[in-house]
């Protein structure tokens, strides 16, 4: 049984460097390396990237494949359902080592519909969700900081600019 391992970027100023420690602590044994050129774009569906589409091909039943979080792979609530089900079909297990999703098991299934488990299902929605509104947010206040910068303005954030 194969240990996957997938890693991503997005964007060619960023490393894996996070994710290497972070798959590193988990002592993966003989892992297999699949991991994206720098900037695959996260808005292109996981099932659709090159290098997940590969690892996807040499995946066998029993075989895991490992992120170190969940939103290195998968961004919105439809895309991690989409996933899950592909690799349910195919008998991969699913391992993540940090973050909100790395308590679960996202491959639990009711024993006699084989469908995701309604827990589960409301939970990978629940922080999916949670995960699309912090990016949002996030890309939200960069805006706002760069467009304070070009207008000359100082950008505030959690106050005053007099600290008061």
């Amino acid at each position: 049984m194969a240990n996957l391992v997938y890693k991503r970027v997005s964007t060619d100023q960023q490393s894996t460097a996070r994710q290497n420690l972070v798959l590193d602590e988990a002592g993966i044994e003989d892992p297999v390396l699949f991991e994206e050129d720098p900037g695959t774009s996260s808005r292109l569906h996981p099932l659709q990237r090159p290098k997940f589409r590969e690892l996807l091909t040499c995946a066998r039943p029993g075989d895991t494949v490992h992120l170190s979080e969940m939103f290195r792979l998968l961004q919105g609530t439809g895309r991690i359902l989409d996933v899950l089900d592909v690799l349910h079909h195919d008998q991969v297990a699913l391992r993540i080592h940090d973050g909100a999703f790395s308590a679960m098991d996202l491959t639990a299934r009711h024993p006699r519909t084989g469908e995701p488990l309604s827990t589960v299902k409301f939970m990978v929605q629940t922080l999916a969700a949670a995960g699309e509104l912090q990016r949002d947010l996030q890309r939200e206040l960069t805006y706002d900081g760069l467009r304070g910068e070009e207008s000359g303005q100082t950008a505030v954030v959690g106050g005053s600019p007099c600290g008061q």
